[in-house]
């Protein structure tokens, strides 16, 4: 996490979000010759009616203390929402703070019991998505999410999971700008650390969005995929906090039709191989 070792992580913040502004978008005329993508420095001054030598103090780090009304007309300038304007407010808060203590995520054993009655696909999920449980029904949506796999990691590298999904763009994007929001802070964490620097290097799609510093929260929602054996699926996402980790669950609409083609899937992940036996067969 290069841009967070610098030391300047609001600095950082400002420009990636200053060039996401266009002029026109901030009432400003197009004008000719911009070198730069999206607002200039002096504009982002203007608007947020602070001096342009005290924005660029700010963006090269140079004043890491600015007030609660500047990043507030800043947050207005750059249009954040809620969400990357909490994160903007938490930049400027930050403060060096002692080494934690860190310790491996944990299962606990009921979690194990509920997964095992659950007859929806359910996963455990950590920190950085990392799948640290998960039950039959969920290994038969997706052989991805075995335990020891990384649902960002397979996103970006797995050609069969970007098959899976319906709307891979927006699928990725809303996954990295939610690693990035979960990082908060905690950017010495070993395994953060690891994910961030192996995508760095292995994936030009999360290089591309990982600069632009979006941050969001990947909680509810509803995502279409396309299943190899029973085809489309229109699932519910629900993610519910237990202890340190997350439990994911994925359900259809009752008596939908992806609700009978998840109970289908439930009938061949019954059989020893039932699914791998199906999917080979409608290969041929």
């Amino acid at each position: 996490m290069k841009d967070e070792e610098s030391g300047n992580r609001l600095g950082h913040y400002l420009r990636a979000r200053r060039e996401l502004v266009s002029p026109t978008q901030a009432g400003l005329p197009p004008g000719g010759n911009r070198r730069v993508p999206g607002l200039r420095r002096e504009e982002v001054a203007l608007l947020a009616g602070i001096s342009p030598d005290y924005y660029l103090r700010l963006e090269r780090g140079r004043d890491k203390n600015p007030s609660p009304q500047v990043l507030e007309s800043l947050a207005r300038v750059l249009q954040l929402d809620d969400i990357e304007r909490a994160y903007l407010l938490g930049l400027a808060a930050a403060r060096p703070r002692a080494p934690r203590r860190k310790r491996p995520e944990h299962v606990p054993a009921r979690v194990h019991e509920l997964l095992a009655h659950l007859q929806i696909p359910a996963f455990v999920e950590g920190r950085a998505f990392d799948v640290l449980a998960s039950n039959p029904m969920a290994v038969a949506l997706s052989p991805r999410l075995r335990p020891g796999q990384n649902r960002l990691r397979s996103l970006l590298l797995d050609p069969e999971e970007q098959a899976f999904h319906q709307d891979w763009t927006k699928a990725t994007a809303d996954f990295i700008a939610a690693l990035r929001t979960t990082i908060g802070d905690d950017t010495d964490n070993p395994r953060f650390v690891e994910l961030v620097g192996e995508l760095a290097l292995s994936s030009q799609r999360f290089r591309t969005l990982w600069a632009r510093h979006d941050v969001r929260t990947l909680d509810g929602g509803t995502t279409t995929v396309h299943h190899p054996v029973v085809g489309e699926l229109r699932l519910h996402r629900d993610k519910l906090p237990i202890d340190d980790v997350i439990l994911v669950v994925y359900y259809p609409d009752k008596d939908s039709d992806s609700d009978e083609k998840l109970r289908l899937l439930a009938a061949l992940s019954h059989t020893e191989s039932g699914v791998d036996q199906h999917r080979n067969e409608k290969s041929r």
